[in-house]
């Protein structure tokens, strides 16, 4: 239970050693700590990310762009290694002044286009390219409720039942009460739409399933915060098997492996810059290269 006893000062004071597993790269402050450029490989498309449920998002849209025979998405993909605060770079504040990841900056054009945000990125990619995003004006309003429905909506299941669930330093039961309940309704609604549609929104695969199948997909196999079980995630079966169907296409196959630094080494790829990465440059090739 949470101590009854606390009452909240008038003025709020920041206390580092209250942050629990990320008071390193946790502060309530914005701006760089050091000064370093970002790195800019080959390719028009430069992505600054980590494979986390947010970075997938983008690696797996990039991917199912490329599959479609869209040249003009070949990218580099740069590791951000968030836990050593590199999102506070000057160079990663000057794309992100938010210092969270994904960002990319787009070269394609005369000028560079910043984008941050997971969802801004990939309507900007599907507007480039014209894929994934219907321009029938009912279609479209459906898929952007959803894709916002996500952005909207993560929040409460990384932020709040991730945190409290799984990092914060204290286990308070009102705080994992109210974000389990939370994040149970949300896979409540997610299960329903996909009861009568193959896709989140309808027929057609879209960007609103790529931002929600790294969060909600994830969790509807246990796979986030080991909260499977505690969640019940079996029930919401239409999830699962959306889940599963996604999880066979060869772009997200290829999207989730990109600057993936934790898991099976056979899966990470750190950083991509060329599509024969996949098959030279994955961790345990690197790894037995080294000896």
């Amino acid at each position: 239970m949470a101590d009854a006893t606390y009452t909240p000062p008038k003025v709020w004071t920041w206390n580092k050693e209250s942050g629990g597993r990320f008071a390193n790269i946790n502060r309530p402050i914005a701006g760089p700590t050091h000064d370093k450029d970002l790195p800019v490989g080959k390719h028009p498309l430069q992505l600054y990310s980590l494979g986390t449920p947010n970075g997938v998002k983008v690696t797996i849209m990039l991917e199912e762009l490329l599959q479609l025979g869209h040249t003009g998405a070949e990218y580099d993909a740069w590791l951000v290694n968030i836990g050593a605060g590199e999102q506070f770079s000057s160079g990663f504040v000057d794309a992100n002044p938010n210092s969270k990841i994904p960002a990319m900056v787009d070269h394609s054009g005369p000028k560079p286009i910043r984008i941050f945000e997971s969802g801004a990125i990939l309507v900007h990619l599907a507007e480039k390219f014209g894929a994934f995003l219907p321009t029938d004006p009912a279609q479209r309003a459906e898929v952007m409720s959803w894709l916002f429905w996500q952005v909207g909506s993560a929040p409460f299941l990384g932020g709040g039942f991730g945190h409290f669930y799984a990092y914060a330093p204290l286990k308070i039961e009102y705080a994992i009460d109210r974000y389990a309940m939370e994040v149970k309704r949300q896979m409540d609604v997610l299960d329903r739409q996909l009861a009568n549609n193959r896709y989140v929104a309808g027929d057609e695969y879209t960007i609103a399933d790529m931002a929600i199948w790294p969060w909600y997909g994830g969790m509807s196999k246990g796979l986030l915060y080991e909260g499977g079980e505690f969640l019940q995630v079996h029930e919401y079966k239409n999830v699962i098997r959306w889940t599963d169907e996604l999880a066979e296409r060869p772009g997200v196959r290829r999207g989730r492996m990109v600057n993936r630094a934790q898991g099976d080494p056979a899966s990470q790829l750190r950083e991509r810059h060329d599509a024969s990465d996949f098959d030279l440059r994955t961790q345990d090739k690197l790894d037995a290269a080294k000896g």
